[in-house]
């Protein structure tokens, strides 16, 4: 460390006209500083070991150039500072060590000899002050300076700060700071040769305004470094001293040994194509030559892991009986006999020619109905493992292609994942909900499902986590939905849709007697010994507690009466008995569903219309009633925009058919219509209840009440005719669960009879509709003299 000596005696009066000179490198020793020097060169330590045996007066003066090995006096600057050797100390290392105090500065004016060591003849610069006053505050800004500079070098001892401070010489106090400021050796030495005091004063302190702002700007990357150092950090320390520790003990090495002995054999059994072997190889490689606490090791590992757990070369072994499929089709549902045709054959084909492109079956109805279990049935027919994925809600095409690795969690897409749960390269893989699919900003799922679903781009499909491709050829994939408007056209386009109708009561029945009861006893621990419910029970919970297209309600609403009856049991009061219909309300409570029809279509201007809804068919009850007013027609109940313009058409036709009926005439003419249809808060649209409007408005007009045992459907033209509409075989079961006994259809939709139920057919009386009129001929209770008027 440089130290001020301020005490330094004068040296002026010891000296001879000749001084040794000792060639240093890269250091610039100032006057008032002691400092350590170490000579090896045989003329460097001759000339210290001459200024020994004389007056102890050294001259030392800096190269040009560090690399000059034996230096002559052209290679040096010839300003230089006197020293005074305090001590004088050999090593063994053929080092001398001196410790010199600076005096003064010297130029060298002749060099008399250059051999065994050089001498040269100098004289002593005078420096020149400038004003006393300009002089102080230059003093007091330096050490102001030197002051805060210290503060921030917590390794310089805080004596030194008093020691600058008691300094009272200009040049002085400019040398000892110059001594210990980190500058290049070649600004030092233009420091020394600054004989102004004034401009030396300058000097140092533009370089110490320099210095400071470099060490404030250090003092806080250190500070905000040390403030962010978090967990992560720590745990990244604690990592590296746990790995030592292992080195010094000998288990890291073997840990990790043992675990890359481990993946090259799951590499090189886990079968995969040449290409993505070969990958997998260069990934190992990388892994071995990564330390084990690099952030990237462990998402590198389980990349590696994902790429030989995958099933690349395993199949299952395909065991199709078309007898043995049957059988399991009907032991897992009731009735479903199209379905089932088409099913068997699928696998018939799929058993004759193995290696074609089986299409993609599509199950589409209304909740509860089976989609998914029918999936299950395949799998078990033909003996393949089943596995499914909900793409309910999936709005992220990452969550069916994954996520690129370059993202922190990344993970392999919903196919990939579930294929690797399979461990087989053939499940049976249900696609669930594929119509819930929906498009945001990080892209369209079912686009990227094009891939997967296309028999002629899956066996490449490639995950964005992986980054290899994937054969997806042989997976048997069988999707759901509820509903296909909502799936896209292309998406649609590579799959064989299956529509799965809602269930009468006889099949609620049936269902509900062959499986849904004994799946309850089960889960809640009885025994067909202990409790039986009866088919009365069963149909007063179809019709008074549930209405559905599908089972699902009916199965909850059986459990909820046997965990009643498993209650007494576990309490150790039950007994064996058969459930009845009293049980029933005894247990579950008033009905939650009456005979609306009957309630509710008893006055004029009531009709009862058949809907359909995504999950099965409904009646629709449309309600019209008169106020005076100029004719025109008041809408309520949340209706669309082609429900509104339907009864539009239906008051259009009302008017045309009452025209020259002069009572239902002026009734048109002085009364406004307000046609409502209830559960206003759920939205309706659609053309198919323009019968039931035209019949509502009919009905108010003529005063006549219509059967409150009829239902209808159908979409009306202006012309009076009845169109065709969809969904028939949907609301031709809700009426019939609704207790309906006649249904009014469009004529053209004859051609969908076929698909109704042959149970539900035979309860129902069907009425063929070409027009409108036929409509009023079969629904209104209609007087005798009303029906001449109006048929004039």
């Amino acid at each position: 460390m440089n130290e001020p000596n301020p005490q330094a005696n004068d040296p002026k009066t010891e000296m001879s006209d000749t001084l040794p000179i000792v060639p240093i490198r890269d250091m610039v020793l100032f006057p008032g500083v002691i400092h350590p020097v170490t000579v090896r060169r045989p003329g460097s330590i001759a000339a210290a070991q001459a200024a020994i045996r004389g007056n102890g007066k050294l001259g030392l003066l800096l190269q040009r150039s560090s690399d000059k090995e034996n230096p002559l006096p052209d290679d040096l600057y010839w300003v230089g500072t006197v020293v005074n050797i305090l001590r004088y100390v050999t090593g063994p290392d053929n080092a001398h060590h001196l410790i010199c105090q600076g005096e003064m500065r010297f130029r060298a004016t002749d060099f008399t000899e250059t051999k065994p060591y050089m001498l040269a003849r100098f004289d002593i610069p005078e420096e020149a002050a400038g004003k006393e006053d300009e002089i102080e505050a230059r003093v007091r800004v330096l050490k102001q300076q030197a002051t805060q500079a210290i503060e921030f070098m917590p390794q310089v001892p805080g004596e030194l700060a008093e020691s600058l401070r008691a300094i009272d010489q200009p040049g002085m106090l400019c040398d000892v700071i110059a001594g210990f400021l980190d500058i290049p050796a070649a600004e030092k030495q233009r420091l020394l040769e600054t004989f102004d005091i004034r401009s030396r004063l300058d000097a140092v302190v533009e370089l110490m305004a320099r210095r400071l702002e470099v060490l404030e700007l250090s003092h806080q990357i250190q500070e905000q470094t040390k403030a962010s150092l978090n967990e992560r950090q720590r745990e990244a320390v604690l990592r590296e001293q746990l790995r030592t520790i292992q080195q010094q003990l000998g288990e890291g090495e073997e840990a990790n040994a043992a675990e890359f002995e481990a993946i090259d054999k799951a590499i090189k059994h886990a079968g995969m194509p040449e290409e993505v072997e070969e990958h997998a190889r260069k990934e190992f490689k990388r892994l071995k030559q990564m330390p084990p606490q690099a952030g990237e090791y462990p998402m590198l590992r389980n990349y590696i892991d994902w790429l030989t757990e995958l099933p690349w070369s395993k199949l299952d072994t395909e065991s199709i009986d078309i007898g043995k499929a049957r059988r399991i089709l009907d032991e897992d549902h009731y009735d479903l006999e199209d379905i089932k045709k088409r099913i068997v054959e699928y696998l018939a084909v799929r058993k004759l020619n193995p290696e074609g492109r089986s299409p993609i079956l599509c199950f589409v109805g209304p909740p509860g109905v089976g989609k998914t279990s029918l999936g299950q049935s395949i799998a078990r027919a033909v003996g393949l493992e089943f596995v499914r994925a909900s793409l309910g809600g999936t709005h992220d095409e990452a969550e069916i292609r994954g996520h690129r690795r370059t993202y922190i969690g990344a993970l392999p897409g919903k196919i990939i994942q579930s294929i690797r749960k399979a461990g087989t390269r053939n499940p049976v893989f249900m696609l669930d909900e594929i119509d819930k699919l929906g498009a945001s900003l990080h892209g369209d799922p079912s686009s990227a499902l094009l891939e997967v679903l296309d028999p002629e781009q899956n066996s490449t499909f490639q995950d964005n986590y992986l980054g290899v491709p994937f054969d997806l050829s042989k997976v048997v994939f069988i999707a759901t939905a509820n509903r296909l408007d909502t799936i896209a056209p292309p998406l649609l386009d590579r799959m064989e849709v299956i529509e799965l109708r809602g269930y009468t009561t006889e099949e609620k029945l049936q269902i509900a007697r062959r499986y849904l009861v004994e799946r309850q006893l089960e889960n809640n621990g009885l025994s067909a010994d202990q409790v039986e419910i009866s088919d009365e029970a069963l149909l007063s919970i179809i019709t008074e507690y549930t209405r559905e297209s599908g089972v699902r309600n009916l199965e909850k609403r059986i459990g909820a009466l046997l965990r009643h009856v498993a209650v007494t049991f576990a309490e150790g009061n039950g007994e064996a008995k058969k459930l009845g219909t009293d049980d029933v309300y005894r247990i579950l409570g008033a009905p939650r569903y009456e005979n609306e029809v009957a309630l509710r279509t008893g006055m004029p201007g009531v009709a009862t219309g058949l809907a359909w809804t995504p999950v099965g068919g409904d009646i629709l009850f449309i309600e019209s009633t008169r106020i005076p007013g100029s004719g025109k027609l008041i809408l309520t109940g949340k209706l669309g925009d082609v429900m509104k313009e339907s009864a539009q058409a239906a008051l259009s036709l009302v008017k045309n058919r009452f025209a020259d009926v002069k009572e239902e005439a002026e009734i048109l003419r002085t009364n406004d219509l307000h046609v409502h249809v209830p559960a206003g808060a759920i939205p309706k649209d659609g053309p198919s209840a323009g019968v039931a409007m035209f019949v509502s408005m009919a009905s108010l007009i003529t005063n006549q009440t219509v059967r409150h045992d009829v239902a209808m459907t159908g979409e009306i033209s202006l012309r009076g005719l009845v169109l065709p509409v969809g969904g028939i075989k949907e609301k031709v079961i809700a009426a019939q669960r609704a207790g309906i006994r006649t249904v009014m259809l469009p004529d053209r939709n004859r051609k969908d009879y076929e698909e109704i139920p042959e149970s539900v057919r035979s309860e129902l009386h069907f009425v063929w509709l070409k027009n409108v009129d036929e409509a009023l001929e079969a629904a209104l209770a209609r007087d005798p003299q009303r029906t001449a008027a109006t048929a004039r």
